[in-house]
């Protein structure tokens, strides 16, 4: 059996760091920071290589949860249809169209506040169905119950998608229908059903470096690192409450990459939702900053996203080649 980074390197995975430490973290200077990043990156990763997940909306629409970026919300007028849950063969078209474009994971995610029992049987199937083509997959589905999470690691579950979205003391002003130990509770119930956690969150919603910080130190202090830490930016929808919200300065960004390889050297940083507003140079200095895992595909369940040929050609110009399957 292979022995993982965090075991040969197991003295940088720290779940002790206070605010202070990590608000340190964003003042460094610039070329400071990257160097640290880059320097944490290399312990642990070939520099050079970035993992590719798609990901597909399976049931799109009707949440009746009130996340202010959201447009799946049933809350607010985005002009998004609401969709029943995709058949199993669409999923299966889908999964094996995104495997002969290079992704080697594939995250399926439904719009549900919590799904009930009847929903877990149906996901699972599709869960089964992927992972004998032979890639990883991915779920998000909101809230599990303990019970739940089992079921979905029996069907082969590699990875589940909990996002914190925020540091503890900004989530109210950006979500009233669930609490943060909600949130926590789920990856709870996920890691002891011995499912991969893949848990983030958005920056880019008003929040302050503080809260960028806070978010960043809750991933960081879990007892175990999450496996996958997407870093999404904002994408504005018109009709919900964060559109036009002012944009996040580009370093900014970075600098949040760069702060979550330092805190998290062995969990891949994957860069998510906003990269349509990202151009190659600013992607690029997310990848020297740590970052190593994307999203292929046109859409992110229901926002834009860079093409796969336009990823392609990047990751020609900057000499990136795309990993397999790491989890097992």
């Amino acid at each position: 059996m292979a022995v993982s980074r965090a075991e040969v390197f197991p003295d940088d995975l720290r779940h002790d760091w206070t605010q202070e430490e990590v608000s340190a973290l964003f003042e460094l200077p610039f070329s400071d920071l990257i160097h640290q990043a880059q320097t944490a990156h290399r312990r642990y990763f070939d520099p050079n290589e970035v993992q590719v997940s798609t990901l597909l909306s399976i049931k799109t629409g009707g949440c009746p949860e009130d996340c202010g970026y959201c447009p799946q919300s049933a809350r607010y007028d985005t002009g998004l249809e609401r969709e029943r849950l995709m058949p199993l063969e669409d999923v299966l078209a889908a999964a094996e169209a995104a495997k002969a474009k290079g992704s080697s994971r594939f995250c399926m995610g439904a719009a549900w506040r919590s799904p009930k029992d009847r929903d877990i049987e149906q996901v699972a199937e599709m869960v089964t169905a992927v992972k004998d083509l032979g890639m990883e997959t991915c779920m998000t589905l909101g809230m599990l119950t303990d019970t739940q999470a089992r079921r979905l690691k029996e069907a082969g579950l590699d990875y589940y998608n909990h996002n914190l979205d925020t540091s503890p003391e900004f989530y109210p002003r950006i979500i009233t229908t669930r609490t943060y130990e909600d949130r926590l509770d789920t990856l709870n119930h996920v890691r002891g059903a011995g499912i991969h956690v893949c848990c983030g969150g958005i920056v880019g919603m008003g929040e302050g470096r503080a809260d960028r910080a806070g978010l960043l130190r809750e991933l960081a202090n879990m007892p175990q690192h999450p496996e996958s830490v997407p870093i999404n930016l904002l994408v504005q929808v018109e009709g919900t409450p964060l559109h036009g919200s002012d944009s996040l300065d580009p370093f900014e960004f970075v600098r949040t990459v760069a702060a979550a390889r330092i805190l998290m050297p062995a969990s891949r940083v994957r860069l998510s939702a906003g990269r349509t507003d990202m151009n190659d140079e600013m992607q690029a200095l997310c990848f020297l900053a740590g970052a190593n895992s994307v999203f292929y595909g046109e859409k992110l369940l229901t926002t834009d996203n860079p093409e796969s040929e336009a990823d392609r050609h990047l990751f020609e110009r900057l000499g990136i080649r795309t990993a397999g399957c790491d989890a097992h």
